[in-house]
């Protein structure tokens, strides 16, 4: 049954609050386990929900033999790097920094998707790309031109991007094959093997110290069941009624409720600079996402006249 827009649009918003919260929730976990730790238990939650969905609907499939090197390569940029950088920067960086960071990985990914499928990239494109690293440095840097951050965090985050973007990649060649839901599945128990060897070498003494609390649980399965689950089956129902295009405006929202939600919960401050920095990075993610004039006139119908 196709949805109605009003109940989409719902999804679309409810997806990107569960991401922006994932970012709180993580930190919240960060206090307890460390980052490798806090990945694959988010991983192993989330793998079991994922297949037991598609259990109960039909939808799992055999995957082509051919395809397995392409899974494992796509798992270890994501989620394998992927979470590294993003849960090492969040313990070094605050949740909003690390959301706003993170938000600019759609600037990137046009510039490899030139230089690999030769797809067009704009003066838009490049101008947003330009727009939101002024904004990413203007909220990293200090009026004496330190960093407010430690280095150490934004050299993970910047290690998130560069692999998310290069995942986008290796996902284009896996999504014409296989539904997106079994990819994620997929890819998260992959990505928990992956973790495994790194959790007893790095983690486990620490990790049996440990005494969970209801905090602790509660955030751990937050993650797992809204921000790894419910948000991407929320994402995907909404690319499917209103297009990408559309759905991708939304994603500019997540480090707004990141910021929100810090600031209610975490107690985060919420400096001038690092909101007028926000919304310069926003701004400039918009732009390179946008295609000239085309762009404009479907963003009027879309919020004008609602079409």
């Amino acid at each position: 049954m196709k949805l109605k827009p009003a109940y989409t649009y719902i999804l679309v918003t409810l997806a990107m609050v569960f991401w922006g919260m994932s970012f709180v929730w993580s930190k919240i976990v960060l206090g307890y386990y460390e980052p490798i730790t806090t990945v694959l238990l988010r991983l192993i939650l989330s793998s079991a929900l994922l297949f037991a969905g598609l259990a109960a609907f039909g939808k799992l499939r055999r995957l082509r033999r051919a395809d397995l090197k392409l899974f494992m390569l796509s798992a270890a940029f994501n989620p394998f790097l992927y979470f590294l950088g993003e849960n090492y920067g969040l313990k070094y960086s605050s949740p909003t920094v690390t959301a706003v960071i993170i938000a600019t990985i759609p600037v990137f990914t046009p510039v490899v998707a030139y230089l690999i499928y030769r797809e067009k990239l704009s003066l838009l494109n490049i101008f947003g790309l330009v727009v939101s690293f002024l904004g990413v440095l203007f909220m990293l840097l200090e009026q004496d031109y330190s960093l407010s951050v430690s280095p150490v965090g934004v050299a993970w985050l910047a290690l998130a991007v560069v692999t998310a973007v290069f995942y986008s990649v290796l996902l284009k060649k896996l999504a014409v094959r296989y539904d997106a839901f079994l990819i994620i599945a997929v890819q998260n128990l992959i990505g928990t093997f992956y973790f495994l060897p790194l959790f007893f070498i790095f983690d486990f003494a620490q990790f049996i110290t440990v005494k969970p609390t209801t905090e602790l649980i509660t955030s751990l399965l937050l993650l797992a069941v809204f921000a790894s689950s419910l948000a991407f089956v929320f994402f995907t129902i909404s690319s499917r009624e209103i297009g990408i295009s559309r759905t991708n405006l939304f994603t500019n929202l997540i480090p707004v409720f990141t910021a929100i939600f810090s600031f209610m919960i975490l107690g985060e401050a919420f400096e001038m600079q690092k909101v007028l920095g926000m919304v310069v990075v926003i701004t400039g993610v918009m732009m390179s996402q946008m295609n000239g004039k085309s762009t404009f006139a479907n963003m009027y119908r879309f919020f004008v006249k609602g079409k």
